[in-house]
């Protein structure tokens, strides 16, 4: 069994160590949950008052174009772009991932021509099954759903008459990581378009979405990417697609030309197109702090302790005697280790008072996030330690745990 001082020596020659001086982090206290909210940078709230004070201060509207407001979608697109794969032209930044993820799903059932059906995953996280309901009225199509690990998406698939398949990248409950480069292929084969959410995957492993030849993908950046709450989220949409894709919110933001002013509609070029209103630059400039930490990060380097750290999680884990939902293969997984029990919301509730922060998701998943930033091996002995002792002592039994709050 790994010692605590094995992982304090595994700190020591830790190549991302450096990183964790980058983020503000609460003493006696560790992290596990950024797969939710991830921590915040220390250079965010100078970026954000910089913003408030100076530029809309004393700036006020000449800001739009000396502080580069007009084009932060854009620039912050092109630097999220290599966390995906992507071409600087292919993805912007601004909306949410509902707003982005039905604009995405509607241009798709446009591309498609007469197939009206669009398949999804059985069990994926709600917006998207509410956005698909959505977008599939609003489209006269229809809505299937599939276990994406089984035989049931080649099924679909094989009817023929599939317009689009959209599925997260790494399942938001079990930690499950899909194999985008052999779906997406599937997909094509039989004529469908292929779109992504990489909400729990983008800043935690690389993701390669022109090399996989996926069409559109959508993504959040207040989790592994540390935007912060609420931040905005991006659109990827390939090249091949820019100059046919036509989404529904036709704002005057994803103009060609918006300052003429002209009374039609002519969608810009590039994922620009995408782009609907006016977008919140007070975000867009945490945001930008944010991604200032990733320049120069190797995201192999960052899987493989992402990989290091969850395996160590789940062997130091093992005699609780919880259950994994999480699969134990590491190239089968993301980031997170998801256990079950049917009262996992007390136990994650005992944990928080131990200071170990995880967090769950109904009906009986403790979950909890690795983020390699700045999350240390001692910090998984820990709570994984920690976790033993909750399970051991039975002391989430107290009623006090059980009772729920809003957010779980």
């Amino acid at each position: 069994m790994t010692t605590r001082a094995d992982c304090a020596r595994l700190d020591a020659a830790d190549p991302l160590a450096h990183l964790r001086a980058e983020f503000t982090l609460p003493e006696d206290v560790v992290y596990l949950d950024g797969n939710s909210l991830g921590a915040l940078p220390r250079a965010v709230p100078g970026r954000v008052a910089d913003l408030v004070e100076r530029q809309w201060g004393r700036g006020l509207v000449a800001s739009w174009n000396d502080e580069g407001w007009w084009d932060a979608p854009r620039t912050l697109g092109a630097r999220v772009a290599p966390l995906v794969g992507a071409a600087a032209e292919e993805v912007v930044v601004g909306d949410g991932t509902s707003a982005n993820l039905f604009k995405v799903l509607v241009a798709a059932l446009r591309l498609a021509g007469d197939r009206r059906v669009v398949v999804g995953e059985a069990g994926n996280f709600p917006t998207d099954l509410y956005v698909t309901q959505g977008a599939a009225e609003l489209m006269g199509a229809t809505e299937r759903r599939v276990d994406p690990d089984g035989p049931g998406l080649a099924a679909a698939l094989a009817a023929g008459d599939v317009a689009v398949v959209l599925l997260s990248h790494v399942d938001y409950r079990t930690g499950a990581l899909r194999d985008m480069a052999g779906i997406t292929r599937l997909a094509h084969a039989h004529g469908a378009l292929m779109v992504w959410d990489l909400c729990h995957s983008v800043g935690a492993l690389p993701v390669r979405l022109s090399a996989c030849e996926a069409d559109f993908a959508v993504g959040c950046t207040y989790k592994y990417l540390n935007g912060g709450p609420g931040a905005p989220a991006f659109t990827y949409a390939a090249a091949r697609h820019h100059d046919a894709a036509r989404q529904p919110i036709t704002g005057w933001h994803g103009h060609a030309d918006p300052f003429a002013f002209t009374a039609d509609y002519r969608p810009a070029a590039g994922a620009s197109r995408f782009l609907s209103g006016s977008q919140p630059l007070v975000a867009h400039a945490a945001l930008g702090a944010a991604l200032d930490v990733w320049e120069g990060v190797d995201l192999d380097l960052v899987r493989a302790k992402s990989l290091a750290m969850t395996g160590l999680f789940l062997e130091l884990t093992a005699p609780a005697g919880l259950a994994s939902a999480t699969p134990r293969a590491p190239e089968r997984r993301g980031s997170q280790v998801s256990l079950l029990h049917p009262d996992g919301y007390a136990m994650v509730r005992a944990l928080g008072e131990r200071g170990v922060v995880g967090d769950f998701r109904a009906p009986d998943v403790l979950r909890f996030g690795f983020t390699p930033l700045y999350l240390r091996y001692v910090d998984v002995f820990d709570a994984a330690a920690a976790l033993v002792e909750v399970v051991r002592s039975g002391e989430w039994r107290e009623p006090r745990f059980a009772a729920r709050r809003t957010v779980t």
